[in-house]
């Protein structure tokens, strides 16, 4: 059965960090170009939606193909959780637009290294496997997350995980933490729960490259490293 199916990028003007994070540049396009890019290639989508509060965010994402039918009316502050924002855009679709989707899909702009076919791998896992909520995750890179501790305010350490301490890193499951690459829900479900972490959510395994999230000013030049060494590029 044919699904009907939304992408959702939430991109909220206003970011500190990094200023205009959502349309810097990133390797000569607009950071936001890139989630775009990838939407489009994937071939998923009967309509690619920006959720923004900014005029200027907006103005960018139209030349780059996505649709911004309408400004976000609330939900814009640096607390409100993205979930909201995104059944907020699906509510505006409905109220403004008349429109209804089975599925959303949910894509950071902050992650430009994801691309069409994570979107799509994940996009069956989520039909396959008949599932409400999907978020995908990675396998952390450059340090093992089973010998983490926490610190007091003297540096002593409590380990999290003390059965794993003194066990060779070979020996040890793989860990996963979330990726706000790619978060997929069915649209009623998703308005019901609130949360992409709703009843019996999956995670899908997404390569740490792909899943590289744009925070930080160190974020920024690491990604841009990363493309250019991998050889990622976005069509414009």
């Amino acid at each position: 059965m044919n699904r009907s199916v939304v992408a959702i990028i939430p991109a909220r003007g206003g970011s500190t960090r990094i200023k205009n994070k959502n349309i810097a540049d990133f390797n000569g396009l607009p950071m936001i170009a890139w989630t775009l890019s990838a939407a489009r290639e994937s071939g998923l989508f009967a309509r690619i939606v920006v959720s923004t509060d900014s005029e200027e965010i907006a103005e960018v994402s139209r030349a780059y193909g996505a649709d911004v039918p309408f400004l976000r009316e609330k939900h814009a502050d640096a607390h409100s959780p993205v979930s909201e924002a995104t059944i907020h855009a699906l509510e505006q679709l409905e109220e403004r637009l008349g429109e209804s989707y089975d599925d959303v899909v949910q894509l950071f702009a902050c992650c430009p290294l994801r691309r069409a076919e994570h979107i799509r791998d994940a996009y069956g896992l989520f039909v396959r496997e008949n599932a409400d909520f999907l978020i995908s995750a990675s396998n952390p890179k450059g340090f093992n997350p089973w010998w983490s501790v926490k610190l007091d305010s003297s540096s002593r350490p409590t380990r999290l995980f003390p059965e794993a301490y003194h066990t060779r890193s070979q020996d040890l499951e793989p860990l996963y933490i979330p990726s706000g690459a790619i978060w997929i829900a069915r649209c009623d479900r998703l308005r019901e729960a609130g949360t992409f972490y709703g009843p019996s959510h999956l995670y899908y395994p997404i390569d740490w490259r792909a899943a590289v999230d744009i925070d930080e000013e160190e974020d920024l030049v690491f990604a841009e490293a990363l493309a250019r060494m991998e050889g990622i590029r976005a069509r414009a």
